[in-house]
């Protein structure tokens, strides 16, 4: 299995979900600060990070969404680390919703099958369009309630869609909303659907 990392770059000012603190980081101690501390034994340099639960890549516990909801201590591992297909939306406006039938059509069109236990990542666009605008944070394409549904009935246990400012569309028990960003631009944000 080729493995493919979906991390995006963390750096200070890192955008982050809208009304959630900055991604902060920087040098706290020099490796000169350091000798001069310590008398010239050591020169470790010390760097500090600082971050909201909605900053970088990140996945969205089910505890995120409702107090009954496994807390991300708890969640297996194993669920983040799956086989997957990428399908290609990036014919989709911005701010459109995304429905079944537009997942049912790519996922046609891409040749593969979806991957029971596995991941859909939606490749949008949304990341080439828009970064580092602030068109980013609310022009995103996203999917609706019915198109989460969908994908939860395909046997997934992630799913991967653009940052999702408007993530109100899906929101069901089985859904986390507000996925999570990565480094490219064909994928974007994590989101988990909570086995049964």
């Amino acid at each position: 299995m080729r493995m493919i990392d979906l991390s995006r770059e963390l750096y200070h000012r890192t955008p982050t979900y809208p009304g959630q603190p900055p991604i902060i980081h920087g040098t706290w101690k020099t490796h000169e600060e350091s000798f001069v501390e310590s008398g010239n034994v050591h020169g470790n340099c010390v760097m500090f990070f600082s971050m909201p639960d909605h900053g970088g890549t990140h996945i969205d516990a089910p505890r995120h969404f409702g107090k009954s909801g496994i807390p991300i201590d708890e969640y297996p591992l194993e669920y983040c680390y799956v086989k997957g297909i990428c399908l290609d939306l990036r014919h989709m406006p911005p701010k459109a919703e995304i429905t079944p039938s537009d997942l049912e059509q790519a996922a046609k069109k891409s040749g593969s099958a979806i991957p029971k236990r596995g991941t859909v990542l939606l490749c949008t666009g949304h990341h080439a369009r828009t970064f580092p605008t602030p068109a980013y944070s609310t022009d995103n394409p996203g999917v609706n309630v019915a198109a989460t549904e969908w994908l939860a009935r395909q046997g997934i246990s992630i799913s991967a869609s653009t940052p999702c400012a408007r993530a109100r569309w899906a929101t069901s028990t089985r859904s986390c909303t507000r996925p999570a960003s990565s480094s490219t631009s064909r994928t974007s944000k994590v989101c988990a659907i909570s086995r049964r």
